[in-house]
């Protein structure tokens, strides 16, 4: 027969206690128990039962809703713990952002904006339009789609693709002056270099195809077949770059600066 204990109270604990006599291991408990419980009830219960007296049944009571709080805090998540997820968004790089500026081949100096589409910071990618105006006369104004690996959690300073050894890397990254501070980690493929926590963030780009036309593979005196070693700097919101591919004129330089949005919205994480 289920008995009962209830006392009303601000700090009311919500638990149950098992009966241990013989007859039943049914639930026999379930109401509302905190410190001073004042009426008790009990029927047919023996002696040995932790039941049997109010005494031992309120510190049963109080023993176990302490363990199940416990156990219930264990198994909660708190939304508000201090593990963060990394945002969309790091400074001047989110969906919609624009970068423009120059692509400098020599004597030659050509206009460039790129369009950032996409950024995942969790998977170090991001990826966007890289428009050339003045390249080829065939196509004065070239458009093609890149992605980007952001060295960090998931990519190394080492390239070892698209025909760059680690020479290659170490000739390219050493152009950048905030690399001379890490210098140390060029020919480690498992340092991470954490970009969270660092004022630059250090990428690849890495051009796909032209858009809108994909078929296109080739044309003369332009080629997207290389990619480009990148230098963020997040205080300024410069980019700079340097095209490698090894049928193409060496350190083809990009800068490129931040385009100012004329109405934006402040971006803001509640804690």
């Amino acid at each position: 027969m289920p008995v009962f204990a209830q006392q009303h109270s601000t700090e009311a604990i919500s638990t149950v206690a098992t009966c241990t006599c013989p007859v039943s291991n049914d639930v026999l408990i379930d109401g509302i128990l905190d410190h001073s419980i004042s009426t008790l009830q009990f029927q047919g219960h023996v002696p040995s039962c932790p039941l049997h007296s109010s005494q031992s049944a309120v510190a049963q009571l109080k023993q176990q809703a302490l363990l199940k709080q416990r156990q219930a805090r264990q198994r909660k998540h708190d939304p508000f713990e201090c593990t963060r997820l990394l945002p969309t968004r790091t400074c001047h790089l989110y969906p919609g952002s624009k970068f423009a500026g120059k692509q400098r081949s020599g004597s030659h100096s050509y206009d460039v904006i790129v369009d950032i589409k996409h950024v995942s910071l969790t998977e170090s990618t991001l990826c966007g339009y890289l428009h050339i105006k003045g390249l080829t006369e065939e196509y004065p104004e070239l458009t093609t789609f890149f992605d980007a690996e952001i060295v960090g959690p998931q990519y190394s300073f080492l390239t070892r693709k698209w025909d760059a050894d680690e020479s290659t890397d170490e000739e390219h990254w050493t152009l950048f002056q905030p690399f001379d501070d890490i210098v140390h980690s060029c020919g480690r493929d498992k340092s991470k270099y954490d970009f969270a926590k660092e004022p630059c963030i250090f990428m690849r780009w890495k051009e796909h195809f032209l858009v809108p036309d994909h078929r296109v593979e080739g044309i003369s005196g332009a080629s997207f077949a290389g990619f480009y070693y990148i230098c963020y700097n997040k205080s300024t919101g410069q980019i700079n770059g340097y095209y490698y591919h090894h049928t193409s004129e060496k350190f083809q330089q990009l800068i490129l600066s931040h385009v100012e949005e004329r109405t934006s919205f402040g971006s803001y994480e509640f804690r």
